[in-house]
């Protein structure tokens, strides 16, 4: 597993950096790497930086959907059923329909609260996750009014805004830069210590509420804490990138499929890998597929994740 991982991440790299106009050959791509010719600044300011942040996008968004999966014993919960994608997206679309001047950097703080009020009034309307498929109903019924929300805003925008709130909503890397990349690090320095902080009580929680509750685990903050760490890990993302669907459902299932024998700290890292490895090489097809024109590649994650998704719950319902 670990060499067909390293040769997935070696080919998506060599794809994404080589591929594209100008298609720069694989033995020229050091020696361009930081040149000042045309091949080096789209390798170095536009290709390199652009998988960069779909390396720690997917990463990101494959841990929060593990978390969101494991805290609330769900293998359907997943950012975009559970209203966090959607709050952060509202977060971040609303200003720029109502023509409000909010600086860049107050971009990852609305997509935060958006984010947190919404899977907060999913987690709270549940009841804290006592049943699983009252969470995933409550979330559905949260994230279809946070969509509904965002229909009205849209018939409100002018035509500019509106394809780019269109573009933004279905998820795109496209003209990011290394601005974008480094935006994300300070959440990310905040996340994931809690991450690593938070993983053994997952698998605490995968037992049920009542064995949870005999191990000493206050199950109710346990699933707060754990909701506050994905929302932490998807709203930066979400406000850089827009809202890339099913990458927090696949990435998981993906790891568990492959690493049965873990549990859920054996298969955060796992989850990040996947999901790094999912959102980069959608990216190629986004970039290539209709070039000189790109594709969101929210799209593409979308035809990727939902048939394996089905294939793997498939999969899993026929072994039991």
């Amino acid at each position: 597993m670990y060499v067909a991982g390293g040769a997935a991440l070696a080919a998506v790299t060599a794809a994404a950096l080589c591929l594209g106009t100008p298609y720069v050959p694989l033995a020229r791509l050091l020696p361009a790497l930081g040149g000042d010719d045309l091949a080096g600044i789209v390798v170095t300011e536009l290709r390199l930086p652009r998988l960069l942040l779909a390396l720690v996008a997917g990463a990101c968004l494959g841990a929060a959907g593990l978390v969101l999966q494991e805290a609330l014993r769900n293998p359907l919960a997943v950012p975009e059923m559970l209203g966090v994608s959607g709050g952060a997206a509202l977060g971040v679309a609303a200003p720029l329909v109502l023509a409000l001047s909010v600086p860049l950097a107050a971009q990852p703080f609305l997509a935060l609260g958006g984010a947190a009020l919404g899977g907060l009034l999913t987690l709270v309307a549940a009841g804290f996750g006592r049943s699983p498929s009252a969470v995933l109903l409550t979330g559905a019924a949260v994230a279809a009014a946070l969509q509904a929300a965002l229909l009205v805003l849209m018939v409100l925008a002018d035509q500019l805004d509106l394809q780019l709130v269109y573009r933004y909503l279905l998820g795109s890397l496209s003209a990011r830069t290394w601005d974008d990349l480094a935006g994300l690090w300070p959440w990310l320095a905040a996340a994931v210590p809690a991450l690593v902080l938070c993983a053994p009580v997952l698998s605490v929680l995968r037992l049920g509420d009542d064995d949870a509750r005999a191990l000493g685990v206050r199950v109710r903050r346990a699933r707060i804490a754990a909701l506050a760490i994905a929302v932490v890990l998807i709203a930066p993302v979400v406000a850089v990138c827009g809202p890339v669907a099913w990458v927090g459902f696949l990435a998981p299932h993906l790891a568990r499929r492959l690493r049965p024998d873990l549990d859920a700290v054996g298969w955060l890292p796992w989850a990040a890998v996947w999901g790094a490895l999912v959102v980069a090489a959608a990216d190629q097809p986004a970039r290539l597929a209709l070039a000189p024109t790109e594709t969101p590649v929210g799209a593409w994650t979308a035809l990727l994740g939902v048939p394996a998704g089905v294939a793997l719950l498939r999969r899993r319902a026929v072994r039991r």
